[in-house]
């Protein structure tokens, strides 16, 4: 087996650092774990920490980073298909439900940050920084999907997306609260029935459009 080189080894020890960092606070929470603990966690020393982040909130936006970064990608896998809007948007949230279900801390994480983000001036600028880069990639899909339908949006998309964000986090809130009545099932049908609504508005399940179409 060929020797990682440099590069690749610190990539693997930042990978297995925000693997531990993840057990650990939704283990402990943000401000009870320490460096120690998640350094623990992963088997390496707390030099090694220091090596790849210069503090928790460094590797706080990082896990951020990685999280968002896949939450754009299961949106332009959905809609890199054929299928009719409502389709596409069901099946991206299952997509989101399923990584969601893989990572059951994710939500509790989410609600870490946003807490730690209202006690710290700070972090909260930088995860709105990140919110913002996450809308502004969504905001670039959604626009194609409507420029492809040739139908303007019934409003700007950056509040579409918002609420599509809105309606993602709320329902991985409440999932994690009342997982037995809070299924994935409920998700896909809010953003299908979203995702319609917002087409209606736009015009694209008006009649006369469609039969053009035809």
């Amino acid at each position: 087996m060929p020797r990682l080189t440099r590069k690749q080894k610190q990539e693997q020890t930042r990978s297995c650092l925000m693997k531990s960092a993840s057990r650990v606070f939704a283990r402990r929470g943000l401000s009870g774990a320490s460096i120690d603990e998640v350094a623990e966690d992963a088997g390496y020393t707390k030099g090694a920490f220091y090596a790849n982040f210069r503090s928790k909130d460094e590797l706080y936006l990082a896990m951020l980073d990685e999280r968002f970064a896949d939450r754009i990608a299961e949106v332009e896998r959905a809609f890199a298909s054929d299928e009719e809007a409502p389709e596409q948007a069901r099946h991206a949230a299952a997509d989101y439900a399923r990584h969601t279900r893989a990572d059951p801390d994710e939500a509790r994480l989410f609600l870490e940050f946003a807490v730690h983000a209202l006690r710290d001036e700070s972090f909260r600028q930088e995860l709105l920084t990140r919110f913002s880069t996450l809308r502004a990639r969504l905001a670039e899909v959604y626009q194609r999907r409507f420029e492809a339908y040739g139908v303007e949006p019934p409003l700007p998309v950056d509040r579409i997306v918002r609420m599509v964000i809105a309606m993602a986090d709320g329902w991985a809130t409440w999932r994690m609260l009342e997982p037995d009545g809070v299924d994935d099932e409920l998700f896909e049908a809010m953003i299908e029935i979203f995702t319609t609504g917002v087409g209606a508005q736009a015009g694209l399940l008006d009649p006369e459009r469609a039969a053009a179409a035809d």
